[in-house]
């Protein structure tokens, strides 16, 4: 399939007009052909519209159908082969595997997302039947399910061209709760988005879709900015910098009609390194640490960039330990010019703070590449220097020493709100662990035990989320199968005819749902 530098406007391919984006080698240092045109206001209108145009008729689609488009858009982007993982690894620098699996992720959660929409639990269909004897006063019949908000913008992200991207789990739970998606691109990855694209129309026109259910935009911020203020857009989805997320959720909350931005931002995913795990095992979580966090040169949400143990000779060895681990690790590709500049800018303000010091660097690279970095500082000095709470976008991390279990539990209520925390516990540390888990479950969206955070499972039980400024909404995830619930809302219907209700409230339930009937369970 050829790159030809254009968006897609539902059916239409549209040569921005607003000046040109170049897609970038950050391997090579080179620019990538083609050159893409950037859009206009009126491309950004034409869009939104046409999505406005597809959202009824999208949405009343039967389910089966509606799972059979999540399905299709699933095989397309298989079908686009070797060229999608070739050209994603020009752009990005992620090894082809890396990139394999990534795409593996984004087909399975597609495919699980149908089979969410096929399951039709995500309605919540719920009815209260009418009692028309009830004293003092009768009950009207009232049936209660869910139906989409309508158009969603979703922002693609650097660090995922495509799990979290033009396809990714925003763009694929917004169809499943059948609302049309209008993309913007990430600048990083411009023709990896565009392949995808193309794929997800194909999708819409092999099962004659309305056209406007997809669209891709091209452009620098004015075009995202256009695209959250449109009086069409029903929510945002993103994932990226807590600037970039502040500055759109600014915009939604300005307009006439404000909307919701489910925006995922910035987490450091602390990991607790508890006494008897410490002393019995420190030197393997130290190595088991230093591959997490230089996992894809550290690119990760769930990167662990702080890490918390008790001062004394066991933690002395664990920074030993990961030290010499991470001083072996090459440098990596990182995915831009402008994130390895701010990695480099992150690192040096670590350095240059007097209360921390340094454990360890990686080995040096060249260009874009990022070179590991292990700091420690105390306590004290961490509850005193605010810029060490900061992320650190990248392979560097802070190993903290609390002189007791209060100390450590004093830093944690000092947290902002997390993505992921992490125990490193022993049988011996449960009680110790118990004392902590109050505090993270009021800051972190996901508590590990005896594990790393980086990877997140695409499943039902998994929350990608977390308090401020992890995401801009604690209530919802962006990974797993109640990432449908950012883009529905509930309706009641009160003494409809059963002629006019939705199928999944009416009397002979044809859907086969299972449904609260009464307070009660029943299929």
């Amino acid at each position: 399939m050829q790159i030809t530098g254009e968006m897609l406007i539902g059916r239409a391919d549209v040569r921005g007009s607003a000046g040109s984006l170049d897609a970038f080698d950050p391997a090579r240092g080179e620019r990538i052909a083609p050159a893409f045109g950037a859009g206009t206001p009126q491309d950004v209108d034409r869009a939104c519209e046409l999505a406005r145009a597809a959202f009824d008729p999208f949405r009343a689609l039967p389910l089966a159908k509606r799972a059979e488009f999540l399905e299709a858009v699933a095989q397309a982007i298989l079908d686009l082969g070797d060229t999608l993982i070739e050209r994603a690894h020009a752009e990005s620098g992620l090894p082809v595997a890396r990139l394999q699996g990534e795409r593996g992720r984004t087909v399975g959660q597609l495919r699980m997302f149908a089979q969410v929409v096929r399951d039709g639990h995500f309605l919540d269909a719920t009815i209260d039947p009418a009692q028309p004897a009830r004293q003092p006063l009768p009950r009207s019949d009232l049936r209660l399910t869910k139906i989409g908000l309508g158009p969603v913008a979703v922002f693609g992200a650097s660090n995922f061209p495509l799990a979290f991207s033009v396809a990714g789990g925003d763009t694929a739970s917004a169809f499943a709760a059948g609302c049309p998606v209008v993309v913007k691109a990430h600048s990083a990855h411009l023709g990896t988005s565009e392949l995808v694209a193309r794929a997800v129309r194909s999708a819409v026109q092999k099962l004659g879709l309305p056209e406007g259910v997809f669209s891709l935009l091209v452009g620098e911020r004015a075009v995202g900015e256009a695209l959250v203020a449109h009086p069409a857009i029903a929510a945002v989805g993103f994932t990226g910098s807590r600037t970039g997320g502040l500055a759109l959720q600014r915009i939604a909350q300005a307009r006439a009609v404000p909307i919701p931005v489910y925006a995922e931002m910035s987490s450091i995913n602390p990991v607790y390194v508890l006494p008897e795990a410490l002393a019995a095992r420190g030197d393997a979580i130290a190595k088991g640490f230093a591959d997490s966090l230089t996992m894809g040169v550290g690119q990760f949400c769930t990167n662990p960039g702080l890490v918390l143990g008790i001062a004394g000779d066991a933690l002395e060895r664990f920074c030993q330990t990961a030290g010499e681990a991470l001083t072996a690790k090459a440098a990596g590709t990182m995915l831009t010019a402008g994130i390895h500049q701010a990695y480099d800018k992150g690192v040096a303000r670590l350095a240059d703070e007097g209360n921390v010091s340094l454990v360890a660097r990686g080995q040096a690279g060249t260009g874009c590449q990022g070179q590991a970095a292990l700091f420690r500082t105390t306590a004290a000095a961490f509850l005193a220097t605010p810029a060490l709470h900061d992320e650190v976008f990248g392979p560097a991390s802070v190993v903290i020493a609390c002189e007791s279990v209060d100390e450590m539990i004093a830093i944690t209520e000092r947290l902002e709100g997390q993505l992921t925390a992490t125990l490193q516990l022993d049988a011996g540390d449960v009680e110790t662990a118990r004392r902590l888990l109050p505090s993270l479950e009021r800051r972190a969206g996901r508590i590990l035990a005896n594990g790393f955070p980086t990877g997140v499972e695409v499943c039902h039980a998994m929350v990608h989320g977390g308090p401020f400024p992890a995401t801009s909404n604690a209530m919802f995830t962006s990974v797993g199968a109640t990432a449908i619930d950012r883009f529905l809302r509930p309706v009641c219907y009160q003494d409809l005819p059963d002629a006019l209700l939705p199928d999944a409230l009416r009397q002979d339930n044809p859907l086969g749902l299972w449904r609260l009937v009464d307070g009660a369970l029943t299929q």
